[in-house]
């Protein structure tokens, strides 16, 4: 540990003696650059993790003073650099870079400089990445973005904050058309959300969109004329209201304040019109703790939580969070700064965590002793059947959620046998041929997308 106070520290959290700084999870890989230049405000020569995977391969994405660097990490043992894609602007100048996946393409922005929005075809993975786009016309300046990838708009969050909230269609994925520049076309906009209309990041799905918006959280319906759904501006432990990721069932939200000393807040949202405070979870007894980034997948919260590394919480009991794993990526002894943990992406097929840590810089992570039974997650948005399964397998949509999926089926070993894209809406079906060729026994079916996976074993007889 870095010292006796934030060992004391992890004692409360995790309530046992920890001989280590790691609570169930281990390092398969970090890479670090040390000719990369560290930016004039934090001495962070790293920022965003994203992920992705293709044709039975997984790819850790991070961007960097530089611009944004692409590694295969299928086997983190034997990592590799496959391309890097230089930004607009580069330098000491540049803290913030931001990811969001759709359709095929990386959709690549910056908060800083001289910068732009760039678009790359990941099509050419493994071998290398291509810029398709590199404009500044639509997107100059971003603090963040999210793709809603069921009903392809893009959000556009800040902007050196002389843009406060975009909307953007992507019927065109490499086109990209302003629907709403909100504080400019929506009357009530300004005056309602956060300070003048600025928010700092967003969660999207189906068109309801979660807006942290630094004074409180708001929810706003686009699917036509843009309504607002609720607002959320007193609650306990409140701080600087900076980042929120929603549940797959859409009942819980987990939401932080990138304030020293708070902790994150656990939601139900399932009644808008009421939503309830839960609970608050973090770092207990340390005024100068402060959390980044969360996201949820399935009954787990995955947090990065700045000098005090990265943290993973159990919320099947929403009410109730339990730490299942930590690990303390950062050496940084600067706790009142903005240092350490940046990013998490935990979407991978395999299960492996990405995490992005400002000064040192990419690791890829085992949490399969912190995440157990990951795979069998109560909030499913898929069946597939018959099983056992002979020739044709069928996977139907049991939830209302839209956009394109993978499909892989693995042998146990990890060996991808079949690979194919599928369209889902609710209760559609899909039907794929299962491979007849192949011994009798058990498989791996695993459906994801850039920021959902589940996977079903399944017997073939």
């Amino acid at each position: 540990m870095k010292n006796s106070v934030i060992f004391f520290l992890f004692l409360l959290i995790a309530g046992q003696s920890l001989a280590q700084d790691s609570l169930n999870m281990r390092v398969l890989f970090n890479w670090k650059d040390p000719s990369l230049a560290k930016s004039s405000l934090y001495a962070n020569a790293y920022n965003e993790v994203w992920g992705y995977a293709k044709d039975g391969r997984e790819y850790a994405i991070i961007g960097t003073t530089r611009g944004t660097h692409f590694f295969d990490v299928t086997n983190p043992s034997a990592a590799i650099q496959v391309d890097f894609v230089q930004g607009r602007d580069t330098g000491r100048a540049i803290v913030h870079r931001d990811y969001h996946d759709y359709n095929g393409y990386l959709y690549m922005v910056s908060d800083e400089g001289n910068a732009s929005l760039q678009i790359v075809d990941l099509s050419y993975l493994p071998d290398s990445v291509s810029v398709v786009y590199d404009q500044d016309t639509a997107i100059k300046l971003s603090h963040n973005i999210f793709i809603d990838s069921a009903t392809g708009k893009l959000y556009n969050c800040g902007g050196g904050n002389s843009k406060k909230f975009g909307v953007f269609s992507l019927a065109n994925p490499l086109s990209p058309q302003l629907l709403y520049q909100c504080e400019n076309d929506i009357s009530w906009w300004a005056s309602t959300v956060g300070t003048g209309g600025y928010v700092h990041d967003a969660f999207a799905r189906n068109d309801t969109v979660f807006c942290n918006a630094g004074d409180g959280l708001y929810v706003v319906n686009f699917s036509a004329t843009p309504t607002l759904l609720a607002s959320l501006t007193s609650y306990p432990d409140i701080g600087y209201n900076h980042s929120g990721w929603l549940s797959e069932d859409g009942k819980t939200y987990a939401m932080g304040d990138e304030t020293h000393g708070k902790k994150m807040k656990i939601l139900d949202v399932s009644n808008l019109s009421s939503i309830q405070f839960l609970d608050t979870v973090g770092v207990t007894g340390d005024n100068n703790a402060i959390l980044h980034n969360q996201i949820i997948r399935g009954n787990y919260v995955y947090v990065a939580y700045y000098y005090n590394g990265v943290f993973i919480y159990d919320i099947s009991s929403p009410s109730t969070p339990v730490l299942v794993g930590f690990y303390d990526t950062s050496k940084e002894f600067n706790f009142r700064s903005f240092k350490g943990a940046w990013g998490v992406y935990p979407f991978l097929p395999s299960g492996n965590l990405l995490v992005s840590d400002m000064q040192e810089g990419l690791f890829v992570m085992d949490v399969s002793q912190a995440v157990v039974n990951l795979p069998e997650q109560k909030s499913q948005r898929f069946q597939v059947f018959p099983n056992p399964v002979h020739d044709r397998l069928n996977i139907v949509g049991i939830q209302e959620f839209w956009g394109e999926y993978t499909v892989t089926v693995q042998e146990i070993s990890g060996k991808i046998i079949l690979n194919q894209r599928i369209e889902n809406n609710f209760m559609k079906l899909n039907t794929i041929s299962f491979p007849t060729k192949i011994p009798s026994g058990m498989y791996v079916v695993t459906i994801f997308n850039s920021t959902f996976a589940q996977s079903i074993k399944i017997i073939k007889n």
